[in-house]
């Protein structure tokens, strides 16, 4: 089938819509009341969830280990390129995103003689400090970075994050797998006000390391096989990801995971379906590097945000069912694994919000050893 003439901007704001409205119409159909999932701004509370269990934790841990023996097979059989010298020195600025690291992350944990009202706000601050610094990394070593060379971009992707996780907190509200603690608002405005300025830091931060993992010679070089997906596949996608969203609040428990996964199956699936392409095509010729990169770099910020999340004062904690247990930080060890399709829906909006503030896709992100960059310096504005 021919693609739908609509633009990426339009595309984005189908797919939100979808996925806002997906969870009410299961909701519905079941005979069950949705009217206190509209509120805004969703708050989360505490929902037990079924206790850890081996079999549950051995049946969700296959896909964890398929996706590991992915990454070891692209590694392994990837060539080495040219390893990048460093192209300059690291930047002023991003010694300012260390220092912003440096003193958030004592407050977040130590206050210092903060006051608590300004220590619960610590998160924002350590968190531009992080993608300041990643950027400072990847101009270093590229003499490129998303902040310096491609701005509208860097500057657009931080209100499309403030939807972008509000969107995921709404699906939360189904499921019931982390709530806040430590947060004091006066109303829900303050409350949203609070809330927006972490989450514009999720997509630069994910965007900004995917970039600078680039630099590395062997992630850069990700071939596996093409992968040829039938015209079908998409509208199955497309199908599987409302379906699982329109059960996430009948069976929460058993669903649980689909919070992270339904919502990639349908952005990609509508990008496919109304654009003819999406930020994944270039798997059809065996260039996996758009996948995989950037699950990558939501697994590493991932990390960072529990790391930083456990010692704060305001905070988040888990419930997650059947897999509750070997903490890492708040994080049950297996619940890392949702950073990875979290990583390519990230990807997909932010490709989404490139074609429609830039007017070109959002790959390649950074420098090739072709590319004009390695000569000129500027790929931007």
């Amino acid at each position: 089938m021919h693609p739908l003439p609509l633009g990426p901007g339009l595309v984005l704001l189908i797919a939100a819509t979808a996925v806002w409205a997906a969870p009410l119409a299961g909701l519905a159909a079941a005979g069950m009341p949705i009217a206190g999932y509209l509120p805004f701004p969703p708050r989360t509370a505490f929902v037990a969830h079924a206790p850890f269990e081996w079999i549950g934790f051995a049946v969700l841990a296959l896909p964890v280990a398929g996706a590991v023996a992915l990454y070891w097979f692209a590694i392994t059989r990837a060539r080495s390129g040219t390893v990048l010298r460093p192209r300059s020195l690291f930047p002023r600025w991003g010694w300012l995103g260390v220092a912003l690291i440096a003193t958030g992350w004592f407050l977040a944990w130590h206050g210092g003689g903060l006051p608590p009202e300004w220590r619960r706000h610590t998160f924002t601050p350590l968190w531009l400090g992080y993608v300041v610094a990643v950027n400072g990394l990847a101009l270093r070593r590229f003499g490129w970075s998303l902040l310096t060379h491609r701005r509208r971009l860097f500057v657009a992707l931080f209100p499309a994050s403030v939807v972008f996780w509000w969107l995921f907190e709404y699906l939360n509200q189904f499921v019931g797998n982390w709530y806040y603690a430590g947060v004091v608002a006066r109303n829900d405005w303050d409350y949203f006000l609070q809330a927006s300025l972490p989450f514009s830091t999720v997509l630069p931060a994910v965007a900004s390391t995917w970039s600078w993992l680039r630099q590395f010679a062997r992630l850069d070089a990700l071939a596996l096989p093409a992968l040829r997906l039938h015209p079908m596949l998409a509208w199955l996608a497309l199908a599987g990801g409302l379906a699982a969203l329109a059960g996430i609040g009948i069976w929460p428990d058993a669903l649980f995971s689909m919070l992270w996964i339904a919502p990639l199956l349908v952005l990609w699936a509508l990008q496919e379906l109304l654009l003819g392409e999406t930020l994944l095509t270039p798997l059809r010729h065996g260039d996996w590097r758009p996948l995989l990169q950037p699950a990558l770099a939501a697994l590493i910020c991932g990390f960072f945000w529990e790391l930083w999340n456990f010692g704060s004062l305001a905070k988040w904690h888990y419930c997650i069912p059947y897999v509750q247990r070997f903490r890492l930080f708040e994080m049950p060890l297996l619940g890392y694994a949702g950073y990875l399709p979290f990583g390519v829906a990230c990807a997909l909006v932010s490709d989404l919000v490139a074609r429609t503030v830039e007017r070109r896709a959002l790959w390649p992100l950074g420098p090739r050893q072709s590319d004009p960059v390695r000569e000129s310096g500027t790929d931007s504005d």
